[in-house]
């Protein structure tokens, strides 16, 4: 791995599971372990994983004009979002073109935390705040451990009173196991899970703790390729590995829009203060792709950038895919043609290692309602 300026506290516990430390956001992260990626997907489904996703970029905006600059930089109207609430929304750049996504943290009347992965969010919140009257931070001490699963909850009740109250998307400044930590009832599962934000000196601690006292009750390490599964079934979306700028166009530069991706739904209802806001509301009925799942036959995964056909007519590929030791399903998130992106729609899958007929199916494929990340009590 290229040496980096992020370095996770965790990095000799990721290697002692077995894990190489590839890159991701420049920062080593255990994208495998020496077990199979299989069982972590099983455990989180099942019960619950520990993920270190410290490779996230944390930034603290800060200051009376911080709020108006979210406004204007996301999809959000955060007057909605008040301190201890959170709502995940897009970045776009004035073409109307997805740049980044992120979640949005407000801590206090003047104080936001944004959480992003590997688009430009940081340096477009840069740009932004130059000249105004806030301040932003990175933060590459606070570490990001995810608990995820349906027992993570019953895990956490034992430490942390009103665990089971916090809403989704609702976070709380708290102790754990004696050290300062803001729990956020969000994740990229489909599960009811946790991110529990801490000092990167405590991380360890934590770390350790949760696994030691929660493998009686079934939580175990997994590593950050399990995300690829789990995204699959609860359709979550990763830049760049769904995007244009891994799959280009013929003849368009690279962005896609939300309508395409399906991401319009974080633009704030009558919302168009923001930076691509006029651009995105022209590209509605223009989509020139649709992102939409694949029910594959047979029980073998297809692979990252396989191509989709209708006939003899190249219409879509595939971005990821997944066999689940669960259900025995084969299945997928596609860039499929507009026309082909209805439900029962008769395809073909044709790459290196597989050629076999698929359905376009809807997505997500697990927990249509969002009934167990939203789960009460």
């Amino acid at each position: 791995m290229a040496l980096s300026w992020r370095y996770s506290v965790l990095a000799d516990r990721h290697r002692a599971l077995g894990s190489k430390l590839e890159d991701w956001n420049g920062m080593g992260t255990a994208w495998t372990y020496s077990k199979d990626v299989a069982r972590d997907h099983v455990a989180i489904r099942t019960k619950a994983g520990l993920m270190d996703v410290s490779g996230l970029k944390k930034l603290h905006l800060v200051g009376p004009h911080a709020a108006a600059v979210l406004n204007y930089a996301t999809t959000r109207d955060v007057s909605k979002i008040y301190p201890g609430k959170s709502a995940y929304a897009c970045m776009l750049n004035e073409a109307g073109h997805f740049i980044e996504d992120c979640i949005l943290y407000r801590t206090a009347p003047n104080s936001w935390m944004v959480v992003h992965g590997s688009g430009v969010g940081h340096e477009t919140l840069s740009s932004f705040v130059t000249g105004r009257n806030v301040a932003l931070l990175a933060d590459d001490d606070l570490h990001d451990l995810s608990l995820q699963g349906p027992i993570a909850v019953d895990f956490l009740a034992k430490h942390v009173p009103g665990i089971r109250e916090l809403k989704y998307f609702h976070h709380l400044p708290t102790t754990l196991f004696g050290k300062p930590v803001l729990i956020s009832r969000t994740g990229y599962t489909g599960e009811r899970g946790y991110e529990l934000f801490c000092k990167g000196e405590d991380a360890g601690l934590i770390w350790d703790t949760i696994l030691s006292e929660g493998k009686s009750m079934g939580i175990v390490p997994v590593c950050f390729t399990t995300l690829d599964y789990l995204r699959v079934e609860s359709s979550l979306l990763f830049y760049p590995y769904d995007m244009s700028q891994m799959y280009p166009f013929e003849h368009d530069a690279p962005g896609d829009s939300l309508w395409e991706l399906g991401l319009d739904f974080t633009v704030s209802p009558g919302k168009n203060d923001f930076r691509g806001g006029d651009a995105h509301a022209r590209l509605k009925g223009r989509e020139r792709f649709k992102i939409f799942g694949l029910l594959i036959d047979g029980t073998m995964p297809a692979d990252m950038g396989d191509a989709v056909y209708a006939g003899d007519k190249k219409v879509g590929v595939i971005t990821c895919a997944m066999v689940s030791t669960l259900t025995g399903k084969s299945m997928a998130i596609a860039r499929l043609d507009v026309d082909v992106a209805v439900q029962g729609t008769r395809l073909e899958v044709r790459g290196k290692n597989l050629k076999t007929p698929a359905i376009a199916h809807t997505l997500p494929f697990d927990d249509v309602e969002k009934k167990k990340r939203t789960a009460v009590g």
